[in-house]
């Protein structure tokens, strides 16, 4: 069923809006864990941010790769792995999508072709450049997705990313987050080329520019990349425009923005426009909503209590697959 004017039927509408609050609700109790220290290290939320995952991700298909940021919950959700291995790898337990060892910002499920979970900034970028080689040189008509902030495109790897994606024509699929902010610095203030879509286009490589907290447009645009990429093997830029509602992480002040913005963006927030568009279409009631969240509280339980019931790696494994040069001077005559 398909309403006039509305771009989606409703069973993708519902899986949409679901997906959305399922990494609403898994960063919601992740933020809540950490408080209560049973997650630790860094952790980054993708709260405000969950149309542009949900949306795209959504464009891809089955055997296409990902890679992404150190704010990657959402985007490992989506792309298939399983929620009980994000949260047992946030809990540092073996069972963990890594075994305990990435931790939040390395998230990495090869199954599912999600490459990462990187918490180099740009780091990502050069990543999906060798797997887009990679699947160019085996003649397969596959799409590497890289998503990386407005930050990123400061760092020289954005540049030679995109320069040899273009020069050697190969199928990525560039997904910029634009939330304004790198950490705690404004776009204007760490760059002189603020319109991103030009700063790419300079490599030669097709551009678009998509309202990232409206997930119809974030699908509508990611397929219009990737359809481009998958038909022609050349690589395609998108800005998504974005903001994210919880500061750049856990330890972060946030002195470098006024509440009265923030809360001006939580008004366009993803989850509730997008849900209140539904009902008023008729394609979706408020008790479709709570019984929907009702399930995603319930998945969210059960990856709590799988993480909290997970194993420690074992002591004489911490050192597996790991060479140091402490270990090359101690065999050397």
């Amino acid at each position: 069923m398909t309403a006039t004017g509305f771009p989606l039927d409703r069973t993708l509408a519902v899986t949409l809006l679901t997906d959305m609050l399922r990494i609403r609700r898994l960063e919601e109790k992740a933020a809540e864990l950490y408080g209560a220290g049973m997650i630790r290290g860094f952790l980054h939320l993708y709260i405000g941010e969950e149309a542009v995952a949900v949306g795209a991700l959504h464009a891809l298909e089955r055997g296409d790769a990902v890679i992404a940021t150190y704010r990657e919950h959402g985007h490992a959700l989506v792309h298939g792995v399983p929620m009980n291995e994000i949260m047992a790898e946030m809990f540092g337990r073996r069972e963990g999508c890594s075994r305990g060892r990435g931790g939040s910002m390395h998230l990495f499920d090869a199954t599912t072709r999600f490459y990462g979970g990187n918490a180099i900034v740009a780091g990502g970028l050069p990543l999906a450049v060798g797997l887009a080689l990679a699947d160019t040189m085996q003649n397969t008509r596959r799409v590497t997705a890289c998503f990386f902030g407005e930050g990123a495109m400061a760092e020289g790897a954005f540049h030679e990313s995109l320069n040899l994606a273009a020069l050697w024509q190969l199928p990525v699929l560039f997904c910029c987050e634009n939330n304004l902010y790198a950490m705690g610095t404004a776009l204007a203030r760490s760059e002189s080329q603020t319109d991103l879509c030009v700063k790419a286009a300079s490599y030669g490589v097709d551009t678009l520019r998509a309202d990232g907290m409206d997930v119809t447009a974030t699908l509508d645009a990611a397929r219009t990349g990737a359809a481009h990429v998958r038909e022609t093997g050349r690589p395609f830029f998108i800005e998504f425009q974005t903001y994210r509602f919880r500061p750049h992480s856990m330890f972060d002040p946030e002195l470098y923005r006024d509440k009265s913005e923030v809360d001006a963006w939580k008004e366009r927030g993803p989850i509730h426009t997008f849900s209140a568009r539904l009902k008023e279409l008729g394609l979706f009631t408020e008790a479709d909503f709570q019984r929907i969240d009702a399930d995603v509280a319930t998945e969210v339980g059960a990856a709590v209590a799988f993480a909290d019931a997970g194993t420690w790696e074992e002591p004489s494994d911490l050192m597996r697959n790991v060479t140091t040069t402490v270990d090359t001077a101690l065999e050397a005559p």
